[in-house]
């Protein structure tokens, strides 16, 4: 028996497992949280301590030393280490990979000269904060703004989950700005998550104009060594307020005093591909829950889940209404696409529409999820519609750069004049935002127009740079996906178009309908926020549609009542707990026959009920072929039992080598 401390070490690999090491040649503690550089394999790697042993199942003479302490201190502190250990319990993913998933690349992975954890030259500041705010004067309160900022800051010691139900323009950014400087008041700091914040600049602008304190940005956008700076500035205690996106929620900010969540029904909260798909949304709540503290959930469409805890009692709900000082909420109107002559895609009303907004000097926002400039390229003589070659889908038109490209894997092609199959002329069928912009420069050649899609903001600065133009009056026709329903306040708009409305009225997700009630009143809030009141019109070819009918009638919140009624009657979430287990394989018989195997594999259960294996709805993605089994159980408890006893089973099995798989504990996308 080896009589010196054994140390348990994570590393960043796929293993549901830790390994033992003795300690290194310089004899010091390691606390768990803390980096270590140390053999494995035939390399070196950085790996985690997790804990320590007095023995170690392997004999002595297997045990490795390890190389060296990383750092004088551990990465984690205990309270975020143990929230890391949650997820990877909660979510059944690898440890190694989850604790890997909080750090910047910079430190984890090996390099000839360690990274400083604190920023050289940086000193904690004091708890108090002197110099608070750069303006002296912040916005007067509503009633009800008031009442929700009271009750946040009276919670200011415990942990109470707040749903911040506000319509659109209602100020909720204001809220968050009042609670947040309360809390640095206090001496604490504050963490706010925003769905991508490329789109919301507004929002990180109303912070740094606000508070004249040192603020830390988190997002994908940034280099490695700016992600490693941001990093240092949240871990070094220099960054009062953290602003940032999904992974922002791992940022190691001691103090910690508020976590905002804003938008929180946005998808983007979920990590979907790769490896450790969690919610940031969730995780939230538990963090604020174990340290103690407040968390508030933003949202003019909250997610049906968190509507559900308010009502139940689990948060509590502050609603904002539309503020006194703004003009009445917008018309909203549905235009039968059946019942009306269109031009490319634009109702003779809806023409007409923003023509009038235009000669009053308004703003005309055109809202379609769709990019490109058509979706579909069709033969005019023999039928064939060109599909990407690695994916069950079809190539969207290009016209302007001439390609055809997959939205879905990136696959491009020149754009033919004729068929690749009988030689006769192709036809551009359908619409795309590059084809509505064509359109309307035509019919409204004075207008100058800026288009919001990932085609025209992929280059770092470019939504600025389009928000600014919007803002100062220069752009008087907006066109664009959701990029232009997050965040973003344009008093001047009276006008929002809303077209190809039937996106998700009959699709066999059952969060589609919930998903497209969302994007609309969001899309429709950007109408008539200042002094004019707005018009919404919204084309469909199904303007008797329950779901539209309800929303033109009692808004969302008349949506949200029926949702749940219908989602308690046939058991989908929040009354009922989903888990799927996906594998992807270069042939759709592997993928099933694994997750035939694993069903197979799955220990009798009473309390949860496995359906499937069944393919993808697109089956074959980037040259892979995808499909799924659903887990669902009325029970939380019951279905993590039931995975933690079923998961070594499935790694058993000699196709899982064979396979990717992944599992998704509470899916938002039913594939």
């Amino acid at each position: 028996m080896v009589s010196q401390p054994i140390y348990r070490i994570a590393f960043d690999v796929p293993l549901r497992q830790t390994f033992d090491y003795l300690a290194p040649p310089q004899g010091c503690t390691l606390e768990p949280g803390s980096r270590v550089l140390a053999p494995f394999g035939r390399n070196r790697a950085i790996g985690i301590v997790v804990g320590s042993a007095a023995r170690s199942d392997l004999p002595p003479e297997r045990l490795k030393p390890i190389t060296a302490a990383c750092d004088p201190e551990p990465v984690f502190d205990p309270a975020l280490f143990a929230l890391l250990q949650w997820c990877s319990e909660y979510y059944h993913h690898p440890l190694g990979e989850v604790l890997a998933g909080a750090l910047p690349k910079a430190l984890r992975t090996v390099r000839r000269k360690s990274a400083p954890l604190r920023t050289p030259g940086a000193e904690q500041p004091a708890e108090t904060v002197t110099a608070l705010l750069r303006t002296p004067s912040p916005l007067e309160l509503s009633d009800a703004q008031q009442q929700a900022v009271v009750a946040i800051e009276a919670s200011a010691h415990a942990f109470q989950g707040f749903l911040l139900h506000g319509a659109t323009g209602s100020g909720k950014t204001e809220v968050y700005l009042r609670v947040v400087e309360h809390v640095l008041e206090a001496g604490r700091r504050a963490l706010v998550l925003v769905p991508e914040i490329g789109l919301t600049p507004q929002l990180v602008g109303r912070f740094w104009e606000r508070f004249d304190v040192p603020l830390a940005v988190m997002h994908s956008g940034l280099t490695d060594s700016e992600r490693l700076a941001a990093w240092r500035a949240a871990f070094g205690g220099e960054a009062r307020i953290v602003i940032g996106t999904r992974s922002a929620v791992f940022a190691p900010i001691a103090n910690l005093g508020l976590i905002v969540v804003d938008e929180e029904h946005d998808s983007s909260f979920k990590q979907q591909e790769g490896g450790f798909r969690y919610s940031a949304r969730d995780v939230a709540v538990i963090r604020a829950q174990r340290l103690n503290i407040p968390v508030v959930l933003g949202s003019a469409t909250p997610a049906l889940e968190t509507l559900h805890n308010a009502l139940s009692g689990r948060y509590t709900r502050l609603v904002l209404p539309r503020r006194t000082t703004q003009a009445p909420s917008p018309r909203a109107t549905l235009i039968d696409m059946g019942a009306t002559a269109a031009h490319a895609g634009l109702s003779t009303p809806v023409v007409q529409a923003i023509e009038q907004h235009l000669k009053a000097d308004a703003q005309v926002l055109v809202f379609l999820n769709r990019r490109g400039y058509a979706p579909t390229l069709l033969c005019t003589a023999c039928g064939k519609i060109e599909t990407c070659r690695n994916c069950d889908a079809r190539m969207t038109v290009h016209q302007r750069i001439q390609l055809l490209r997959c939205h879905h894997c990136g696959a491009e092609s020149p754009l033919p004049e004729r068929c690749t199959q009988c030689g006769f002329p192709v036809r551009a069928i359908g619409q795309g935002t590059q084809r509505i912009e064509e359109t309307l420069e035509t019919l409204f050649p004075q207008a100058p127009l800026v288009r919001v899609d990932r085609d025209t903001v992929a280059r770092r600065g470019a939504m600025e740079t389009v928000v600014r133009r919007i803002a100062s009056g220069e752009a008087r026709i907006l066109i664009g996906t959701q990029m232009l329903t997050k965040g973003h306040d344009f008093p001047e708009v009276t006008l929002v178009v809303v077209l190809n409305a039937d996106q998700g009225l009959f699709s066999a997700d059952f969060r589609a309908s919930e998903r497209l009630a969302q994007t609309i009143i969001q899309v429709a809030g950007r109408a008539g926020r200042a002094y004019r009141q707005g018009e919404v019109l919204i084309q469909t070819g199904f303007p008797n549609h329950p779901l539209l009918r309800s929303l033109i009638c009692e808004g969302y919140d008349g949506f949200a009542r029926l949702a749940l009624e219908e989602r308690a009657q046939a058991r989908w979430p929040p009354f009922q707990r989903l888990a799927a287990l996906r594998a992807s394989a270069s042939s759709l018989a592997e993928a099933i026959e694994f997750l035939s195997e694993a069903r197979t594999a799955a220990p009798a259960s009473r309390a949860v009920r496995l359906l499937g294996p069944v393919p993808a709805a697109m089956a074959r993605r980037a040259g892979r072929h995808r499909a799924q089994v659903l887990l669902e159980s009325a029970e939380r408890a019951s279905l993590h039992r039931f995975i933690q006893t079923w998961l070594p089973a499935v790694e058993a099995l000699p196709a899982a080598r064979r396979v990717h798989w992944a599992l998704d504990v509470d899916p938002i996308e039913i594939l």
